[in-house]
């Protein structure tokens, strides 16, 4: 975007990666939603295209905000008129430095894992997001035990009402062929993977895309369906290696099937998971999917940032941080804008996409002594992804995020089909969730977008005979 606005400026990329990733396949699928693959490609590349961006593959060692200046793993310096911080997040590890803890976030972790998983009989899985349940469903022939936090699955995304419709595809014995994938990976020559457990999570890979899995063997040693059981309501207290744990002489756990009920272990496993309630499993490795933490380390120190809760850095309606001539964009940043009523911020590709498409856009409005409004992807929370391979749209405050008690439900199910539930406030609908092929995205994002009170229509509203479409186009 800014190499489009001023051809005749140098514009640097600085990236610790190698590949840089580019938004392939875009569609936009309404006012709001957008579809679209991500997929690695060589920053020659870009490069190319644009003759004023110069790609500077180094880490960032220091920035000294006051002297407008930059600091690179490399030793080299630069000057920057105005500086863009997009350095993402890394996995928050449930504990740091233990080799048997995978933390998965990027295409890098990805291959790790999916090389650890070819000798692994059983995993335990940590988290209850996006890439948890992805991970859950995808893999196969090796037992997982999945620990979340909820007392549902998927709690991010939806509620336990759409946990129990996706639930059955977990347990299903027959698989639907998943679609070929398109994401490629390049690596550089002579960058092959040191033979280890796994590659340190301090390491920062590229965020993975909507659909990582695809294209990834998640197959572990033995050649069966599914076999997941879930610990809901516990989170990981211990982990203890194979010595500790016989020193402890408690008693793991196997894993609970409908014939045998929870009995005693007798295998020794690598690493044991003593979760909050008391149960102790034995496993190959254990997954950490339990979310991220804005990557702001290496710009603190020395400069006076405002940072917000969640530790991202504080960005006004403009993506301009607190410090001049410092804007930021994407999971390394916390919006701090009175935001819509119906927006929030989450950490998803599709919002990093429109942040970084805005704040180029503020970059060059500031530069050239323009005026300029709020992007209108901010208007509303617009997400589609894939879930057990059904379509999943997710509108507004889909989870009633932020309405206290002041709200109603409503909810149609068709099992193993749809799954459409409408969060309403005053007759106003605020949020909605659809899952499976709908065909109601467009109208309930009209909906949101233009607070229409529905009251009259109660229950009809989603009523299967009645075409709501027709009555809001």
């Amino acid at each position: 975007k800014l190499a489009m606005e001023f051809p005749s400026e140098d514009i640097l990329l600085m990236t610790a990666s190698p590949v840089i990733k580019a938004v392939t396949n875009f569609k936009q699928v309404s006012k709001t939603l957008e579809e679209f693959d991500v997929e690695e490609q060589p920053s020659s590349l870009l490069e190319k295209r644009y003759p004023n961006i110069k790609v500077i593959q180094s880490g960032v060692k220091q920035l000294k905000s006051n002297e407008h200046k930059i600091f690179t793993e490399d030793g080299q310096e630069y000057m920057y008129e105005k500086l863009c911080l997009c350095a993402g997040a890394k996995p928050k590890l449930i504990f740091e430095g233990n080799p048997y803890v995978l933390g998965i976030r990027d295409t890098d972790s990805a291959q790790a894992f999916q090389k650890n998983l070819a000798q692994a009989e059983r995993i335990v899985v940590v988290g209850n997001g996006g890439i948890a349940l992805e991970l859950v469903y995808e893999i196969q022939g090796c037992e997982v035990i999945w620990a979340i936090k909820d007392k549902a699955i998927g709690n991010t995304f939806f509620d336990a009402g759409a946990a129990e419709f996706l639930i059955p595809k977990l347990t299903a014995e027959e698989r639907e062929t998943p679609i070929e994938c398109k994401r490629t990976k390049y690596t550089v020559e002579g960058d092959e993977e040191k033979e280890g457990p796994v590659a340190a999570s301090d390491k920062l890979g590229s965020a993975l895309g909507p659909d990582w899995h695809e294209g990834l063997q998640l197959k572990g040693t033995k050649e069966f369906s599914h076999k997941v059981h879930i610990e809901t309501l516990c989170e990981v207290k211990k982990i203890h290696l194979q010595q500790e744990f016989i020193q402890l002489q408690r008693t793991s756990l196997t894993f609970p099937t409908k014939e045998k009920n929870v009995e005693p272990d007798e295998v020794l496993w690598p690493v044991y998971v003593e979760l909050t309630n008391g149960k102790i499993y034995g496993c190959n490795f254990i997954v950490s999917a339990t979310g991220v933490v804005p990557n702001v380390k290496p710009f603190l120190d020395g400069n006076n940032f405002a940072v917000g809760e969640d530790g991202g850095l504080k960005v006004d309606k403009h993506m301009h941080t607190s410090l001049p001539d410092i804007y930021a964009a994407g999971d390394i940043c916390t919006a701090s804008w009175e935001p819509s009523p119906v927006w929030h911020q989450m950490r998803l590709w599709t919002q990093a996409r429109q942040m970084g498409w805005y704040a180029a856009k503020c970059m060059a409005a500031d530069t050239l002594g323009e005026s300029i409004d709020l992007d209108f992807s901010f208007e509303l929370f617009a997400h589609v992804t894939k879930f057990f391979n059904y379509k999943v749209v997710v509108l507004g405050k889909y989870n009633a995020q932020g309405l206290g008690l002041d709200h109603e439900l409503m909810l149609r199910c068709t099992k193993g089909q749809e799954y459409v539930k409408v969060v309403m406030q005053n007759g106003r609908m605020m949020g909605a969730v659809l899952i499976g092929e709908t065909d109601l995205e467009e109208t309930f994002e009209n909906l949101i977008l233009n607070q229409m009170d529905l009251s009259a229509y109660g229950e009809d509203l989603l009523n299967p005979d009645i075409d709501i479409e027709d009555y809001f186009d």
